[in-house]
């Protein structure tokens, strides 16, 4: 066989390069090229000893370049299609050469790209399976601005970044390669020579799939063409997702909700039939689920994601995650992940030192990492940074028909100074402390998704008194439709673990956030924060004994449904799980045989059933005119109550609350009419493990003012225990 003189090739530092893996334009040498009106033909494959291109069944012989293993060159006559065939000893492939297909990206792709404005990045970056000049394969694109050569590797070509070197498109950054006849399920990375002459291999920032951890490589995934039957539910989660529509969410770990065969995870297929038929029975309006891009480490339970725009192996393929979206619909029941755009992590194959540069991290430490996650972070205040997770926010709304996205750590990202002391924070161009970068991705990212995809709704878990939070961008507000209210929660929470003799002297606790109870559209969360790092369960945060941590715990719960708020329950907590939440294991079904634990999760189903069907305890949840107390200073008795209204025509509801160990059998309360009034709900009623005391049914109150009301009634006040009274529309009944 004849050896090619390599300066009929190209320079011999070219050469040097493409075969060193560190040329950054391969396509100017290999695959076809014309020469004299003849096709000419170089490859480059280490793994072969000969090299041979096929055409319509007739075999080319391609030399050998002397002076340079691996690499070939020869004549191809004419123009049809050609592939390689290559032998080595005994062994022979054919496959088609990556180098003879043109590029994918258009001129708009690429404008848009360099420009950060590209809505939709998910469609031209990342891996898909696409036909490409009549043959099918994957095409791989990806954004690596300084990179000095990115090359996509895998058990197609030995992981050997020298073999399939991509394209480097102009100034947008990008670099992209067509790899006929991949498809579906091929793992890869990328390989990246970095701008300071480093070697790196990274999974996809936009890859769909990825390989079970701790395996690290994207997974080629085909995320289109699945089959919605979910019409009638995106139809009309609009209506359903308005601040006065009832919203009860049961926030879920999937990784422990369920473990099935021997203690491995739930699936999503499994969760579809499970987890759905669970929720939809105990009333919840929505499934929360923990963060589901794909994350290295379990222990992170999902909050320091690398694969932003796939959804974890854990539980299946993303089909599967949707047929869990698609069967809650099926049910009425919307979908909201929690999206985690504060943080990512330091892992190798991530986003970290991407090109060799802080690429989507800051530099500065200061500005770039989380002493308190030893997390990177983000930077906001770059236009393509910005686009990445606006977009990504838009991918899972859109190809995933997820109804929301509530977003972890907001306060994190806000405050430049956020768990920094003086001197290890960099202040903004005016001086101040906040992240003007970070406030502006997020409004954009709420006016991204709101305008794009109708009937969504978006919640910040926002720490802090940040103004206007849940407020529209164009008011000055950050654009979130909620926001979790933690203030509410930090104060109740520990209020209820003082034992009830003390409580007295904390009893403003309770009431404290009526005073901005309407200044954001808020959510009532005990979340999985309150049940973790030695915080205990619910029910051990109670004091008393075994009978009256239950009954403190019912009590609170009903509080919390009648106080104003849309409402959200941790997994575990809605039968009074005892021990702390382990992400390791399954919560602790079992101990659903016990008549305490099952009462309490009766009491949660009946205190769905009854919000979801009062409107006086939600259609002003957001607004103070369906609020009015009638005693909030009866401190010496630990009693609250308070009016709820609905729009004109509801009936009214009356909540009644009393925080101590002690049956009041005649309590003189206000009401705002006279008449029957219904004891909807009473929290020591025996089906819920209670003693079974209350007013048979229903009080009437009778002309008379009392607690600034026109009406009052004697009411029998069960020891620690919520009631909750709705007007009967028959005024007319006095027994």
């Amino acid at each position: 066989m004849a050896m090619i003189d390599p300066n009929e090739i190209a320079d011999l530092s070219v050469l040097n390069r493409i075969v060193q893996g560190r040329h950054d334009d391969p396509f100017a040498v290999l695959g076809p090229h014309r020469r004299d009106r003849v096709r000419h033909v170089t490859v480059f494959d280490p793994g072969a000893a000969e090299m041979a291109a096929l055409v319509a069944g007739k075999a080319h012989p391609l030399d050998p370049v002397e002076g340079y293993s691996g690499l070939f060159h020869g004549k191809v006559p004419g123009a049809k299609p050609y592939r390689l065939r290559g032998r080595r000893e005994a062994e022979e492939w054919q496959v088609e050469d990556a180098y003879r297909f043109g590029p994918v990206l258009g001129e708009m792709d690429e404008y848009l790209l360099g420009e950060g404005t590209h809505r939709r990045i998910w469609q031209v970056l990342g891996a898909h399976v696409i036909e490409h000049e009549g043959v099918r394969g994957t095409h791989f694109a990806v954004w690596a601005p300084n990179a000095r050569r990115v090359s996509v590797i895998g058990d197609f070509n030995a992981w050997d970044g020298r073999r399939h070197v991509m394209r480097r498109r102009g100034a947008t950054g990008v670099w992209e390669i067509f790899m006929p006849e991949l498809g579906e399920g091929t793992a890869y990375k990328y390989e990246i020579l970095g701008a300071y002459g480093s070697l790196h291999q990274k999974a996809d920032p936009v890859g769909f799939g990825s390989q079970h951890p701790p395996a690290t490589a994207s997974v080629v995934r085909d995320i289109s063409g699945y089959g919605w039957s979910d019409q009638g539910w995106m139809g009309t989660r609009a209506d359903a997702q308005r601040v006065d529509r009832p919203i009860s969410i049961y926030e879920v770990h999937l990784g422990s909700w369920r473990r099935k065969d021997g203690g491995r995870p739930i699936s999503y297929k499994e969760a579809a039939s499970e987890l759905v038929e669970y929720a939809s029975d105990m009333g919840f309006t929505h499934l929360e689920l923990l963060p589901i891009s794909e994350y290295p480490f379990d222990g992170s339970w999902g909050y320091q994601p690398v694969g932003m725009f796939a959804p974890t192996i854990r539980f299946g393929p993303p089909h599967e995650f949707r047929d869990l979206v698609n069967a809650a619909h099926k049910a009425g029941l919307g979908v909201i992940l929690d999206w985690v755009p504060g943080h990512f992590p330091t892992d190798a194959h991530g986003l970290g030192q991407f090109d060799g540069t802080a690429l989507y991290e800051h530099a500065d430490p200061r500005e770039g990492f989380h002493q308190d996650w030893n997390t990177l972070i983000y930077n906001y205040g770059r236009v393509e940074v910005m686009n990445y997770l606006t977009s990504n926010a838009l991918y899972w709304l859109r190809e995933y028909h997820v109804d929301g996205l509530r977003v972890d750590a907001v306060a994190s990202m806000l405050y430049r100074d956020y768990s920094r002391s003086d001197g290890e924070w960099v202040p903004n161009k005016d001086g101040g402390r906040e992240n003007y970068e970070a406030i502006a991705m997020l409004q954009e990212m709420n006016r991204l998704t709101y305008g794009e995809e109708p009937g969504i709704m978006t919640v910040a878990e926002e720490s802090t008194s940040y103004p206007k939070v849940s407020r529209p961008v164009h008011e000055g507000g950050l654009g979130f439709g909620f926001k979790w209210n933690m203030g509410w929660m930090n104060d109740t929470l520990d209020y209820m673990t003082r034992d009830p003799v003390h409580r007295r002297h904390h009893h403003h606790q309770m009431t404290f956030g009526l005073h901005y109870a309407f200044s954001e559209n808020f959510i009532l969360p005990i979340s999985h924060d309150e049940v973790v790092h030695g915080k205990g369960s619910m029910l051990s945060k109670m004091p008393g004994d075994g009978w009256e941590k239950f009954a403190n715990l019912r009590a609170y719960y009903g509080f919390m449904w009648g106080h104003p708020g849309k409402k959200l329950l941790f997994m575990g907590q809605e039968f009074a799980q005892g021990a702390e939440w382990n992400h390791d294991a399954e919560i602790d079904w079992a101990c659903m045989g016990h008549p305490l634990h099952y009462g309490m999760q009766q009491l949660v189903r009946d205190l769905n059933a009854l919000y979801r069907a009062t409107p006086a305890l939600y259609a002003r949840d957001c607004d103070g005119a369906g609020f009015q107390w009638i005693e909030a200073n009866d401190a010496d008795n630990s009693v609250y109550a308070w009016i709820r209204r609905g729009n004109s025509g509801d009936p009214e509801a009356v909540v009644l609350c009393n925080f101590t160990p002690v049956e009041r059998s005649a309590y003189r309360l206000g009401f705002p009419q006279p008449g029957r009034w219904r004891e909807a709900l009473n929290t020591d009623a025996e089906a819920y493990g209670g003693g079974g005391r209350g007013n048979l049914g229903h009080v009437t109150a009778v002309p008379g003012e009392s607690h600034g009301q026109p009406a009052h009634a004697d009411i029998v006040l069960p020891p620690l225990s919520t009631l909750i009274f709705v007007k009967d529309r028959d005024d007319t009944a006095t027994n």
